[in-house]
C-alpha cells in the first residue's frame, strides 16, 4: 500500500515538474498503479496509462507514449533521484519457545545492521510472532521478548532506540496457517523492515 502512495506521490510530483506531461514508473519491486487521464475540456473518454516508463501528455487530448531514448527529464530525473531507497525487509526466525535466533539467521543480522547503516536517518520497525504451541498469552508475550532482543541487538552496536519500534503479534499472524499447538519454524519469526 505505501509503494501504491510513493509511486502516486511521485507521479502527481512529476506532473508539477513537467508542467503538460505525466510518467509512471515502476515501483521498486517491478510493479506500477495505472492512471486515468481526462481531457482538460472534459470531453471524451480518459485516457488509461497502465503499462510502466510511459509518458502522457495533457490537456485538451492526452496522448500516451514510451519514454523514448530519451528517457525522464532533467528536472524528472533528479525528482527520482532524490526520493529515499525502497523500504527493505528481512526475517529472522527462532528456537522453539526460546528468543534465541536460529543460526542460519545469524547472517540476516549482520544484514540488518549493514542496511541501517547506510541509511543516513533510518527507521527500523521489528516485529515479532510465534507459530501456536502455547497460550495467545505467553505468545504474545514471547513474540515481544523476540522483538526486543532484535531492537537490543541492534543498539548494542550503536543505532538509537529513537529510530527503532518493536511490536509483538503472537500467533495472530501466521506466515504458514496451522493448527493449534503446532510447531512451525516458518512462524517463528521476527520480521524487520528498514526505511
Amino acid at each position: 500500500m505505501t509503494r501504491c502512495w510513493i509511486a502516486l506521490g511521485a507521479a502527481l510530483t512529476l506532473v508539477g515538474c513537467a508542467h503538460s506531461s505525466v510518467v509512471l514508473l515502476p515501483d521498486e519491486e517491478g510493479g506500477h498503479g495505472a492512471l486515468a487521464i481526462a481531457s482538460s475540456t472534459g470531453e471524451g473518454d480518459a485516457t488509461i496509462v497502465s503499462d510502466a516508463n510511459m509518458r502522457a501528455t495533457l490537456g485538451s487530448r492526452p496522448s500516451v507514449r514510451p519514454l523514448g531514448a530519451k528517457g525522464l527529464n532533467s528536472s524528472e530525473a533528479a525528482l527520482i533521484a532524490a526520493l529515499p531507497p525502497p523500504a527493505k525487509s528481512f526475517t529472522l526466525y527462532f528456537q522453539e519457545g526460546t528468543t534465541e535466533i536460529r543460526s542460519e539467521s545469524t547472517m540476516t543480522l549482520d544484514a540488518i545492521r549493514a542496511e541501517v547503516a547506510r541509511r543516513p536517518g533510518a527507521e527500523v520497525q521489528v516485529t515479532g510472532h510465534t507459530d501456536t504451541v502455547g497460550s495467545d498469552e505467553d505468545n504474545d508475550s514471547l513474540s515481544r521478548k523476540r522483538a526486543a532482543e532484535i531492537l537490543d541487538a541492534l543498539a548494542s552496536q550503536g543505532f538509537s532506540r529513537e529510530m527503532m519500534s518493536a511490536v509483538g503479534r503472537g500467533e495472530r499472524q501466521l506466515r504458514q496457517s496451522t493448527a493449534d499447538n503446532v510447531s512451525s519454524p516458518v512462524n517463528r519469526r521476527v520480521e524487520v523492515i528498514v526505511r
